[in-house]
This record gives C-alpha cells, sequence and structure tokens, in this order.
C-alpha cells in the first residue's frame, strides 16, 4: 500500500472511531501539548474544546449535542457570514456541527451539504439531522480531494475546518473547491485549518501526528501558494494565533510551530 493510501486508511479509522465514542477523550485545543501523547492527563469534553477554538456556547446548544466533538481548530462559520437562501458545502462535516450550525442560518429556503469519507462520521450526522428534523442539510460520501460531488458553479460557501491539513493533495482540494463554487465573485471560500513553521519530509512522517492535524501541514505560505495556484486570485487571512508548539527529536532543533489560521478566498 501506497503512502497516501495507507494515511488515508488510517484517517478514517481513527475518526470513525471517534464517531462512535464520540471523542470524550478529547485533549486537542490551543496552546495544549497532548494530541497524539496518550499518557496525558489533560482532557477537555468535546464541548469546551469547541468553545476553545472560536464556537459560541449559546449556538453550540442549539444544535444536537452528539454534533459537537471538539476535533476542529477553529470556526468557519463564525466569518462566513452565512445568508437565508445560501447554498453551503461543508468539506470533512464529521457529526455534523458546522452544518447544523450553518442550516439554521440558511433556513429552509437554503441548502447545506455535508461532505465526509468516513462512514461512520456520515451515519452519525445523518441520524442527527433525522432525529431533529433538521430537513434543508444533505450528507454525501466523498474524497475531496479527489472529486467533491457536487456539481459545477453551484456552491455561494465552503467551509471546512482543520480537515484540508489531512489531504495529500492540498491543491487537487482547492481545486475542487474552486469548481463548485459560484463565478464572478459569488462563491467565496472560509476555512479554519493548521499550518506549521517547518513541514516534514515524506519520509518522516508519522501516520498518528498525520491523522492529528499536525505532519500533513504546510507552511503558511505554501498553504495560501496552493489556494492560488487553484485559481483563486483573492486570499486573506481572518485570523491566525498560536495552537501548540512541539519539542523535535533533537534537542539542538527549534520547537515546531503549530498555528491555526483563517482564510478566506473568493472566485472571481
Amino acid at each position: 500500500m501506497d503512502k497516501p493510501l495507507h494515511l488515508k486508511e488510517k484517517i478514517k479509522e481513527q475518526y470513525g472511531k471517534i464517531a462512535l465514542d464520540g471523542n470524550s477523550n478529547s485533549c486537542c485545543m490551543p496552546s495544549s501539548d497532548c494530541c497524539g501523547d496518550t499518557s496525558s492527563e489533560i482532557l477537555f469534553t468535546p464541548f469546551e474544546s469547541s468553545k476553545a477554538v472560536g464556537y459560541d456556547s449559546d449556538k453550540l446548544k442549539l444544535i444536537p449535542e452528539s454534533s459537537v466533538l471538539g476535533v476542529g481548530c477553529g470556526n468557519p462559520t463564525r466569518f462566513a457570514d452565512i445568508g437565508e437562501g445560501d447554498t453551503v458545502v461543508d468539506l470533512g462535516s464529521g457529526a455534523g456541527i458546522d452544518v447544523f450550525l450553518a442550516a439554521n442560518l440558511v433556513k429552509e429556503s437554503g441548502k447545506v451539504i455535508g461532505i465526509d469519507m468516513t462512514e461512520n462520521m456520515l451515519k452519525k450526522a445523518r441520524e442527527n439531522a433525522e432525529k431533529y428534523g433538521y430537513t434543508n442539510v444533505e450528507f454525501r460520501h466523498g474524497d475531496i480531494e479527489q472529486e467533491i460531488p457536487v456539481e459545477d458553479n453551484s456552491t455561494d460557501l465552503v467551509i471546512s475546518n482543520c480537515v484540508i491539513n489531512l489531504t495529500t493533495s492540498k491543491e487537487n482540494t482547492f481545486r475542487e473547491i474552486y469548481r463548485i463554487l459560484k463565478p464572478a465573485g459569488k462563491g467565496k471560500m472560509i476555512i479554519s485549518d493548521l499550518v506549521t513553521s517547518k513541514e516534514i519530509d515524506v519520509d518522516s512522517i508519522n501516520t498518528e501526528n498525520w491523522c492529528s492535524c499536525i505532519d500533513g501541514a504546510l507552511t503558511k505560505e505554501n498553504y495560501i501558494d496552493s489556494i492560488k495556484k487553484a485559481g483563486f486570485t483573492n486570499v486573506e487571512i481572518l485570523d491566525e494565533k498560536l495552537y501548540m508548539e512541539l519539542d523535535e527529536d533533537k534537542e539542538d532543533q527549534e520547537k515546531r510551530q503549530i498555528t491555526s489560521v483563517s482564510i478566506k478566498a473568493v472566485k472571481e
């Protein structure tokens, strides 16, 4: 099995487990050093982790509790200016946190489509939608760096929360986002993700760290360059804050900084 395929299978395995257990031992949050460290005693509820990365507790209380898994690194809906009647696509939608938050804003005249490649997550999200009567949402299976299962030029807004760094080809993913957005400045992308001060060589990648959104991260410059190569000309950093620092194996090496960024790009 080649490396990209192996990584993808590990991602499905890890997030499939999170869907089943509810991520009750959530520990990843800004300035925490416990991601990937199973010996850590620092544990937070998914609700607390979501608040720490920018979600409003009052709005979280208006969506299904089991859709809040605490696995994001920001809150793209905070910057998205979602309007009634909008068509929104959420990439890596998980159990549906951002889909349901957006659904409450687009109302019945709008639609929110969640895309995920993990069957357990899709099952959980669909159960949440049915149980709580969301008729303006849909969850589709898809690999976002291969083909997003959405029509060309059809989407007002694409959102994503700490998922694109899990892909092995960021540029392919951004090209797919560009494809589905409405043209002439009507379609925009608002994403939260992690970038790094130093990229990891492919031969040094740790699969657990990749699944924890660390080893797959690009530098901010390369991340933005991937967005521009996909066709976007208007790229803006909306928010930026230190997420964590990682000790390197060698004592003389500087700590690797992982930074959470929220980015906006418009399809002209």
